[in-house]
């Protein structure tokens, strides 16, 4: 089974809490304050694994998880780190947003991706002590990690891609210039998924050549099994059009030639207008030799596009080696292979930065429900129980504009107030 398109959703950890402790020693009177800080939370990277040409490992595991930070402890020890997860993908993969569809990252380099970093660990109540506030009896938690519903798309990176109609052979031109060994069989879509393989033209130099399953009318709609695989030629800087020009199939090569130049039009006007060679295959079955009807209608339409027609057969080996020194030569002068610029930023992602953002809205029971990711950060750090700490939180709420905003909205003497899980009368 070939799986090039998926839907994941991946979680960093979240940071591990601050501790809140004192150090308690026999012979030790003013111990003093000793919570450790937490451990940040693992991130969630993305690596490209040579070894893999389908997003079928995603098939029954989506949702993949970060490892939390640890909460400090007593002693001024510090929480452990949580471990990144790693996501393995094949090259060329991108990785979209899965809401708007935008490009967020193109693994078609060596370099990892994080794509979801793990939340900050809080401090511990060591960093709160002053000449003041000698025993604080609060500390930080840890932030939360990021976390997104993310669309993997497989474009595979090769230079050149094999287009035809099924049965033109393409396959086995794949096998007989390569080292891939695809299936050939003398039947309609013998290819389901397609196949890469490595063209060595001598002294280390070569290109990547992609088999797409075969084409029929209407591919660009939806029939056939190309529609689903033609994404995997966007990237390719050049196209080879295999056309049967031994009528085996009952169909004239210059009906072939038009069927494939209109689905690919239709799918791409950019990839219709990619650099193409075609490939005249099975000339070994053509009793006169080369020069018929079928070559001539063939090499008028090819010349009229500014294509050049090579006459080939892969069961004979006909014309291959002039096919591989055509292709070298016109990828010397083509621009390299597509990567897809990032379209959005991860840190775009995260909505609700600043305490500006922060939303009021009236709840159906009358109640000012305040939210935004300034917010809860705010109220993870604050220990309720302790006067100072709230005190701290009364003090931010109103240096950053939160009961500015309330009154604006409404908000009276004795009004409910509900941030997260924490609910209060308002007092003004």
């Amino acid at each position: 089974m070939f799986i090039d398109k998926i839907e994941i959703y991946v979680k960093a950890g979240n940071g591990g809490n601050g501790c809140v402790s004192f150090r308690r020693e026999k012979y030790v009177s003013h111990g003093g304050p000793d919570g450790g800080d937490g451990g940040n939370g693992g991130n969630v990277v993305f690596k490209v694994d040579e070894g893999s040409n389908t997003l079928l490992a995603f098939r029954y595991k989506r949702k993949f998880l970060a490892e939390a930070g640890q909460n400090g402890m007593g002693g001024k020890c510090h929480g452990k780190n949580g471990a990144d997860v790693e996501i393995l993908v094949p090259r060329g993969t991108l990785i979209r947003d899965a809401k708007s569809g935008r490009v967020i990252k193109d693994m078609s380099d060596d370099e990892p991706f994080i794509v979801c970093k793990g939340g900050r660990g809080g401090w511990g109540n060591k960093h709160f002590a002053t000449a003041t506030r000698q025993a604080p009896r609060f500390a930080k938690d840890g932030t939360k990690g990021e976390e997104k519903n993310l669309l993997l798309e497989l474009k595979m990176i090769a230079d050149v891609g094999l287009v035809g109609l099924p049965s033109a052979g393409k396959s086995s031109l794949l096998a007989t210039v390569s080292a891939a060994r695809p299936k050939v069989a003398e039947y309609h879509f013998t290819t389901l998924e397609p196949s890469l393989g490595v063209v060595s033209t001598g002294e280390e130099r070569g290109f990547v050549m992609a088999d797409i399953p075969g084409l029929i009318e209407g591919a660009a709609e939806g029939a056939g099994l190309g529609h689903d695989f033609l994404r995997h030629i966007e990237r390719c800087r050049l196209l080879v059009q295999v056309v049967d020009v031994s009528g085996y199939e009952g169909r004239a090569a210059a009906d072939d030639f038009n069927t494939i130049a209109e689905e690919l039009e239709n799918f791409s006007e950019e990839l219709a207008n990619r650099p193409r060679i075609i490939a005249a295959n099975k000339c070994d079955l053509l009793p006169d030799g080369i020069d018929t009807e079928e070559m001539r209608s063939l090499k008028v339409l090819a010349d009229a596009l500014g294509y050049k027609v090579i006459p080939i057969s892969t069961a004979t080996r006909m014309g291959i080696k002039e096919l591989v020194n055509e292709i070298e030569r016109q990828l010397e002068t083509l621009p390299p292979i597509t990567v897809y610029e990032a379209e959005i930023e991860p840190e775009e992602m995260l909505e609700d930065e600043g305490p500006e953002a922060t939303i009021i809205r009236r709840a159906d029971d009358g109640a000012y429900v305040c939210e935004g990711r300034w917010l809860e950060m705010l109220c993870g750090r604050v220990y309720f129980d302790d006067r100072e700490s709230l005190m701290y939180f009364q003090r931010s709420l109103t240096t950053y504009g939160i009961i500015e905003k309330l009154r604006q909205a409404g908000c009276g003497e004795g009004d409910t107030v509900r941030m997260f899980d924490i609910e209060f009368d308002f007092v003004d």
